[in-house]
């Protein structure tokens, strides 16, 4: 973009991302701890499940890692196959906070219209910034260019670790474009650009867009951004709904939000809830809660995973007829980001709530409102891979047995569990993710 392509706007927003965060942050600790030890960014490296035993999950990875196809979410002992050298290193979700404070308040040094929304990543305004920082430009590098050089590089030079800089007139296109060509990059992505640099793109690309999405508009012919951005926008609501369908239609056009929040604080828990379109009652609730946990779930997983954190304590509430609130929840002896495990605990907590004798719905109540939470949140270390989740569940109570919901399991069944795990790690990273299939229980 030219100087004079860029006065035609009068709103510059930034979208700043670390590059590998877990990694890169994970890296300087370790240089800072072992001076003269390598550097994990420049190895095939990640972060993530029990270091030891190379149990768990990948939750970071090095980009000389994902040369060898490394990916994150991924068993370690499939990541270990793809590259047997690749060097484990122990998540430290103290140490990741600590440097995004750090980044936030470098961020907000520079304009007061900050907007962090997850641990490694936010937005910042800059349209007014121009008369503070307009010194900085030069021909090649007109405002707010300059500026968000100037930006990426005093965090590599100072922080120690790089950033993406995307740089639009609203926050969808910004995001677009921090996430082109990685690491220490920045990138423009005006509207006028978008037909060039966003269109070609594959529509899995498209911010919002996930994977079943992507797959159904796919399967009828649109293929790329812009063979979103061009089709019939009543096509597309009538068969991805109206919502989604208007969002696709709408984020492919380059159309998003220029509003940037300054309110921010680091999640201690992630929730969602919905209120009904219809109460649920007793009646109904067999047929009718399971959509709505799910719809849930999914939402807190997808921000559980964005932020790379996960959970130990799982809450669900509701809001009866008459407008009181109550809530149940569980601690989990391992921590989770996954839908199908938030989802089936949040059933289990739902029965627990409104049904039986001192169930809710035992006293005439309706409920109106649904929420599913997540909290005692940590960087997944000891996450483990359950796919035998009944495994995990318990029963009703007998003498002497741990309570319902505390997970207290005696040490046979950890070890059981343990096994059956690295059987199932072994047998997916021999044959593929697909070759153990959970039946569905709820």
């Amino acid at each position: 973009m030219t100087k004079q392509d860029l006065k035609k706007y009068d709103k510059f927003i930034f979208h700043i991302d670390v590059n590998s965060a877990f990694l890169s942050w994970s890296a300087l600790k370790k240089l800072k701890e072992e001076p003269g030890s390598i550097d994990l960014r420049t190895v095939p490296s990640a972060v993530g499940g029990d270091v030891q035993r190379r149990h768990g999950i990948i939750t970071a990875k090095s980009i000389p890692a994902k040369k060898y196809g490394v990916t994150t979410g991924e068993p370690v002992v499939k990541a270990l196959q793809k590259c047997p050298n690749l060097i484990l290193v122990q998540g430290d979700f103290a140490t990741y906070r600590e440097y995004s404070h750090q980044f936030i308040e470098l961020l907000e040094r520079y304009s007061p219209s900050v907007e962090q929304v997850s641990i490694d990543e936010a937005y910042l305004d800059v349209s007014g910034c121009k008369k503070i920082y307009g010194y900085l430009e030069t021909p090649d590098e007109p405002f707010p260019i300059c500026l968000a050089k100037k930006i990426k590089d005093e965090i590599r030079d100072t922080l120690g670790f790089t950033v993406n800089v995307g740089i639009s007139d609203n926050k969808l296109l910004a995001k677009m474009a921090s996430d082109f060509t990685k690491p220490d990059r920045i990138h423009t992505l005006f509207p006028e650009e978008v037909p060039k640099k966003m269109w070609p793109l594959p529509i899995g690309d498209l911010y919002g867009c996930g994977k079943s999405t992507a797959s159904r508009l796919c399967d009828i012919g649109i293929r790329t951004i812009g063979d979103a951005a061009n089709a019939d926008p009543e096509m597309l609501c009538s068969i991805l709904g109206e919502r989604s369908g208007a969002y696709i239609y709408a984020a492919s056009n380059g159309i998003g939000s220029k509003e940037v929040s300054i309110s921010y604080e680091d999640a201690k828990s992630y929730s969602n809830e919905t209120t009904l379109t219809s109460d649920i009652t007793a009646d109904s609730y067999d047929k009718e809660i399971i959509p709505v946990l799910k719809s849930l779930a999914a939402s807190v997983s997808r921000r559980l995973k964005r932020d790379g954190v996960f959970g130990r304590t799982v809450t669900v509430s509701v809001k009866t007829g008459n407008f009181k609130r109550h809530s149940a929840q569980m601690q989990l002896e391992s921590s989770i980001d996954d839908e199908v495990r938030i989802c089936k605990h949040a059933k289990e907590l739902s029965d627990k709530l409104l049904l039986g004798d001192s169930g809710l719905f035992s006293r005439g109540e309706v409920v109106r409102l649904v929420g599913v939470g997540v909290s005692r949140l940590d960087d997944g270390s000891y996450q483990q891979i359950n796919l035998f989740d009944d495994a995990l569940i318990p029963g009703p109570e007998k003498p002497g047995a741990a309570k319902a919901g505390s997970f207290d399991q005696p040490a046979a069944d950890t070890e059981k569990q343990r096994k059956l795990d690295e059987m199932t790690a072994k047998l997916t990273a021999e044959f593929g993710k697909d070759i153990i299939k959970k039946g569905s229980s709820l």
